[in-house]
């Protein structure tokens, strides 16, 4: 049996229109517009009105890649949505989203890998389509992040912000997809980044509220180090797969974690700024919804063209991370 090509047909995204600017992070917290900005790289984020929810800004993002492929939602086989902010514990906010677009007849769940979501729905979604238990899959990362950050702790209510991304996933012409992902996670650096409240460890009390404990906590400075290796040693695996290497890719699109992360994985894979995407500094760090953020900005705008080699990769709290090469 001959195997099928798997690519993206259709990209989307969505924002909330209010933007938190470091001006006015610096009246909530004690921080400046110089500490953000040399430490993150980021100069404003998006944040959710009290009426928008992961959900409705997924079904936004998707509405635009359904468009851009040609699919109408009824044809959906599967629905994947990436996020750490479900709607609600239950039930999947995938489910949510499948009754927002009318896609009556696909099967809908969540999928919980942090910032490298995104690359792990993409393989997820390749391989059911290789198997032919699927054709069309949504797959969807959307995040509310300014609802589990801390307006006390300036190490991280500066880094995140809301919003969502989304792909059609279908079979594609040979020659053209994606060519390579890897996924992979190590959860002894479980408490480097993680949100303790609101699980069967620590259930919702008074006590985990008055302790802030559904709030996210992070370890930066040690993030930081397993960030840029995980991400460039699973880039140069993809690559090896393929027989590649880095001169060989047209556009790097990494998760939009923090600019000198960025920039430091970009140097050690010896990628010219020219060949990085980079979008952070006017939308903050929305985990699974950076990658799919960013490209559907790369394709609108005409960034990525047809037969373009385009390289994602992903670190996230797990921690997750993963790479994906492919054909555009």
């Amino acid at each position: 049996m001959r195997m099928v090509s798997v690519g993206i047909t259709g990209t989307g995204h969505a924002l909330p229109e209010e933007v938190i600017t470091n001006a006015d992070l610096e009246k909530m917290v004690d921080t400046s517009d110089e500490w953000i900005s040399t430490r993150t790289g980021i100069k404003e984020r998006r944040k959710a009105r009290p009426d928008e929810y992961t959900s409705t800004l997924a079904a936004r993002a998707a509405r635009q890649a359904l468009e851009m492929a040609s699919v109408e939602a009824k044809d959906l086989d599967v629905i994947i949505c990436a996020t750490v902010c479900p709607d609600m514990a239950l039930p999947a906010t995938a489910c949510i989203i499948q009754s927002l677009l009318g896609a009556k007849r696909a099967a809908a769940f969540d999928m919980a890998a942090a910032c490298s979501g995104f690359i792990y729905g993409l393989t997820l979604a390749e391989g059911m389509i290789k198997a032919g238990r699927a054709r069309t899959i949504l797959l969807i990362g959307a995040e509310l992040l300014t609802r589990y950050v801390d307006y006390t702790d300036r190490s991280t209510c500066v880094i995140f912000g809301d919003g969502a991304g989304a792909a059609i996933i279908q079979p594609v012409e040979d020659g053209r997809g994606l060519l390579a992902a890897r996924i992979q996670s190590d959860g002894d650096y479980v408490d480097y980044l993680y949100t303790p409240g609101g699980g069967t460890r620590y259930p919702a009390s008074i006590e985990t509220v008055t302790n802030r404990l559904h709030y996210i906590k992070m370890r930066g400075n040690e993030l930081f180090k397993v960030a840029v290796r995980s991400m460039e040693e699973i880039s140069r695996q993809v690559l090896d797969d393929l027989r590649m290497s880095p001169s060989d890719i047209d556009l790097f699109i990494p998760h939009q974690a923090n600019q000198r992360i960025t920039e430091a994985v970009a140097e050690r894979l010896g990628l010219p700024p020219e060949k990085v995407y980079s979008n952070i500094h006017r939308v903050g760090n929305t985990s699974s919804a950076s990658i799919p953020i960013a490209l559907d900005e790369c394709v609108r705008s005409g960034r990525v063209k047809p037969g373009d080699l385009l390289m994602m990769a992903s670190f996230g709290a797990g921690v997750t991370f993963g790479a994906a090469i492919l054909r555009w």
